[in-house]
């Protein structure tokens, strides 16, 4: 089990050495474009539900 377990370790290190890791550039700015669409997607399904109320309460008068 000890041979597997290193054996697989050596095949992670050997994957990880694989990875490009983004710049600090490209992680600035993939975080800012998630939170602008998160921004969006918050501001545009509030004013969804709003409207909706709207609608239900003239419905139900």
């Amino acid at each position: 089990m000890l041979k597997k377990t290193t054996e697989f370790l050596n095949h992670v290190k050997a994957e990880l050495k694989k990875v490009t890791w983004p710049t600090r550039k490209e992680t600035y700015a993939s975080t800012t474009v998630v939170i602008l669409l998160v921004v969006f997607v918050t501001v545009f399904l509030g004013a969804v539900d709003w409207v909706l109320a709207g609608v239900v309460k003239l419905l139900l008068r």
